[in-house]
């Protein structure tokens, strides 16, 4: 418990740490582009001393995040089938998660491509700081140009990979999450007995990488320093003004979420008034918010499904336990408006067929994000460089992260409970609240 209370200390520690760099940077920045601006030695520091500290930052994200995703992916998907007894439930909530998420990644997608919230940025200056994006970003770059270059046919074909190791080695980030989607669903469909030392050791990859991962992001608060010194040196105060209508705008799709498409759900699929189910989930959406964490908020949800919700024990345990980490419809908004968000701010336009592809990455990223601070951080850098963003654009919304995160993961806590809520009322027949004793815990 004290081990606990630590590490959560530490987590909270350096979320302060990473606004603490993004002030810093910010106004530094700021006070150079107000006085300096354009001196031959503001451009030479971001070159040789910023520049390099966030690339290698990047750098370090972009070596752990196919480890990380697939393994995630995996076992998020496999573990939905733990219990033989509820399979049956686990293909239904993979099926209503991927369902859920694409209606929250479309919904986030639309809001940011209509409002814009990136747009207006002095475009010379975009380029400039795209010419010092890094060798690491400009190969994933690259690489992303010559991938675009595919008819729409061939781009539906090449998410099916030939060779997985190729497609890592290529960073083709779709096709890597198809093989470990299909990965997973073979071990719904497979004797558990015969693959349990293969999901052990993929389940350590996991931790592993998640470990990491943790390690990486204590650099954070110095790499979001670089990163916003190189951001407000080069934009300015025009700076302020993007941001502001990014959160805004990240807040907006959450709630359209939350009280547009949830309410829908519930009443017509799960069999629940939408007023009573939020009155009565008020304590789990509150823990939420205040720890921003999923895991964190696990007990409570539990509690709150049995007695609150009155959901059979045994469906409500499974959902919402698999739910923690796997049913995250708040991260997946969250993934495709910042990488929309970007793009505009960049002036990169995408086609109809790259926001397809954003928007697949987000719902399988939604499943394989792992639980640790910032760790929806690799996916968005990943997405970055393969459409032809600077990877380097994410330290201009890392500093707010903390206020979205909590936003966030209250809309992935009430999204678990109304996952719960939906499986519980059309499979309620295979597992009576008379009989939760008598079924597996999930």
């Amino acid at each position: 418990m004290t081990a606990g209370k630590e590490e959560q200390g530490r987590e909270n520690r350096l979320h302060y740490w990473m606004f603490g760099g993004f002030l810093a940077g910010l106004i530094l920045g700021l006070a150079v582009y107000s006085f300096a601006g354009g001196a031959p030695w503001v451009g030479w520091v971001a070159t040789h001393i910023t520049g390099p500290v966030g690339q290698v930052f990047l750098r370090l994200l972009f070596m752990l995040v196919i480890p990380l995703l697939v393994s995630a992916l995996i076992v998020g998907v496999a573990e939905m089938g733990e219990v033989r007894a509820l399979k049956a439930i686990g293909v239904r909530t993979l099926v209503y998660t991927l369902l859920v998420s694409s209606v929250a990644v479309v919904l986030s997608m639309a809001v940011v491509n209509l409002l814009r919230p990136g747009a207006g940025v002095d475009p010379d200056a975009a380029r400039a700081l795209l010419e010092t994006s890094g060798a690491g970003a400009k190969a994933i770059i690259q690489s992303a140009e010559e991938a675009g270059a595919k008819t729409g046919m061939e781009s539906i074909v090449a998410i099916v990979p030939s060779n997985f190791i190729q497609a890592m080695s290529q960073n083709d980030i779709l096709a890597v999450m198809f093989f470990a989607l299909m990965f997973g669903i073979g071990f719904l469909i497979t004797d558990p007995d015969r693959t349990q030392v293969l999901r052990s050791g993929i389940e350590g990859v996991f931790e592993i990488s998640m470990r990491l991962i943790g390690v990486v992001i204590r650099m954070a608060p110095l790499a979001i320093f670089c990163f916003m010194f190189n951001l407000a040196a080069q934009f300015g105060w025009d700076l302020i003004v993007r941001l502001s209508a990014y959160v805004g705008v990240v807040l907006l799709a959450l709630g359209l979420q939350m009280f547009g498409v949830f309410p829908l759900i519930l009443a017509f699929f799960g069999r629940k008034n939408p007023i009573a189910f939020f009155r009565e989930t008020q304590e789990a959406s509150v823990m939420a918010f205040a720890t921003a964490s999923s895991n964190a908020t696990l007990p409570t949800s539990l509690r709150v499904a049995d007695e609150g919700l009155k959901l059979p024990r045994p469906i409500a345990r499974f959902v919402l336990t698999i739910g923690a980490t796997a049913n995250q419809n708040g991260t997946a908004m969250f993934e495709g408006v910042t990488v929309l968000f970007l793009a505009q701010f960049f002036g990169v336009d995408l086609t109809l067929g790259q926001q397809l592809v954003v928007m697949i990455i987000c719902i399988l990223g939604g499943i394989g994000t792992a639980g640790v601070p910032a760790g929806s951080l690799p996916v968005i850098a990943l997405i970055l460089g393969t459409i032809g963003v600077p990877p380097a654009g994410i330290g201009l919304v890392l500093g707010v992260d903390r206020l979205l995160d909590m936003c966030r993961t209250t809309l992935n806590v009430v999204g678990d409970l109304v996952a719960a809520q939906v499986i519980s009322a059309r499979t309620g027949a295979l597992a009576p609240v008379g009989e939760e004793e008598a079924a597996p815990a999930g």
